[in-house]
């Protein structure tokens, strides 16, 4: 094969590769792709200029120019590609700095070979191949110096780069030292006989382990942030178990703290309870001891049902009105007439539920409170509604003076129970003749 053929061939390889790592760019759109783009449109458009029929289209300076100054450019580009490929400015920021005084020679090189080639009427001839030939000896030292100080990473994505850079390295040298052993072929002589073959060779395996390196480090990368992801995942999973574990925690103790709080207040009801049904007792004793002695017997009923609902939250409305008949027993004893019971409560709300002893505390306020006789009795309804809620009532006839200070335990008792079994709040209404309050059966 003639350098002829292998020429175009050499362009179409660079400019397969360069598509791919446009296509990538596109992708990633990453600046190290951004990098690499320009990197090898440099070298295509450099050796694009070395092919003799492009070539007669530039006057000599523009080919001197470009001869000296292209590989420097791609070189400029390659020490920004090198930071970003294996991340040399934190890993080794010496030769990082190294890479960077180089860029400025490289710059100071190129502004002089502009002005050999474009400013200066006469040619230097012996100060354009002493720059050139000495910025070309500088370049080969320090990359042999650049590849042992980065030999020191041993990583995959270090491996590929400097396996690529060595190849670059190699064909550069080679190139050049058949430049100066004069070993130009003429036309339709073996490709492998030019000096631009070898650093062409060297171009392409180059660009070959840069662009595996990059998929190499593009995977990495992409199992990486999977691997991240998922720890997050995992923490953001036991962050919201380790919630959830407070949260049923925080549940549990204010149940806990309701179940006290429940207790508490059922516990106020027996000593208050016993203590009004002694002191009716002890007016039986002295006036009536027979009813005196059937007050106790039922007394004792009254007492084992409240001593049985002493550890629940809830009771049946009908052991409720099984109880509110033995209460009320109680309380007839005492008045006799003065007091009347009502009940109409609808059959298939029996099973529901409230309380216990609410309607104990209902009844017993309206006792305390209003006036109880033959001629004036108070009358106590017990009803429910069509939307489950069970209604008292008794009709207001307040005593003139009020021996007893309200002092509406009995009613907050019943709100503060309700509010902790998470229930609507019962309402009470007071009208001209009637104090009303309705409660919420729960079903």
């Amino acid at each position: 094969m003639t350098y002829e053929v292998w020429q175009p061939m050499f362009i179409g390889m660079v400019i397969s590769i360069l598509l791919i790592n446009v296509v990538q760019w596109i992708t990633y759109r990453e600046r190290i792709y951004g990098l690499y783009t320009l990197y090898m449109l440099v070298w295509l458009a450099y050796f694009i200029v070395r092919v003799p029929e492009i070539r007669i289209g530039f006057s000599n300076n523009d080919y001197y120019f470009i001869r000296a100054c292209g590989p420097m450019i791609a070189y400029f580009i390659y020490f920004g590609f090198t930071d970003a490929f294996i991340g040399l400015r934190k890993r080794l920021p010496g030769l990082f700095r190294v890479f960077q005084y180089t860029q400025l020679c490289i710059a100071i090189y190129v502004i002089l070979q502009f002005t050999i080639c474009y400013l200066t009427e006469d040619w230097y001839p012996r100060v354009y191949d002493t720059a050139h030939t000495t910025i070309r000896l500088g370049m080969i030292g320090l990359a042999v110096f650049g590849i042992y100080k980065i030999l020191q990473l041993k990583d995959t994505v270090t491996q590929y780069f400097i396996t690529g850079s060595t190849f670059l390295m190699v064909g550069a040298v080679t190139s050049m030292i058949l430049t100066y052993l004069d070993t130009f072929p003429g036309p339709g002589s073996e490709f492998w006989k030019a000096p631009l073959t070898a650093i062409q060779i060297g171009i392409i395996l180059e660009l070959i382990c840069f662009s595996l390196g990059l998929g190499y480090r593009q995977r990495h990368a992409a199992i990486r942030t999977a691997v991240l992801e998922q720890k997050m995942e995992r923490q953001q999973e036991k962050h919201e178990r380790k919630q959830l574990e407070n949260e049923l925690s925080v549940q549990q103790l204010r149940q806990e703290m309701s179940e006290v709080q429940m207790k508490a207040l059922q516990s106020q009801l027996n000593p208050h309870f016993l203590f009004n049904s002694l002191n009716s007792l002890s007016s039986l004793i002295a006036d009536e001891p027979v009813k005196a002695e059937q007050f106790v017997d039922e007394m004792a009923s009254v007492y084992r049902y409240i001593l049985q609902t002493n550890d629940v939250e809830l009771t049946t409305l009908h052991r409720e009105l099984q109880f509110i008949h033995s209460y009320f027993h109680l309380l007839q004893t005492r008045y006799a007439r003065g007091i009347d019971l009502k009940i109409e409560v609808a059959t298939h709300l029996m099973n529901s539920q409230l309380p216990p002893l609410t309607l104990q505390l209902l009844v017993e306020n309206a006792v305390k409170h209003n006036i109880v006789s033959g001629d004036q009795p108070l009358k106590i309804h017990i009803s429910t509604t069509e939307e489950a809620w069970l209604t008292v009532r008794n009709t207001l006839q307040r005593k003139s003076v009020d021996r007893v200070k309200s002092t509406q335990k009995g009613l907050l008792n019943i709100l503060t129970k309700y509010k902790m079994l998470g229930q609507p709040t019962p309402t009470v209404l007071e009208t001209g003749d009637e104090f009303v309050v309705t409660l919420p059966l729960i079903r």
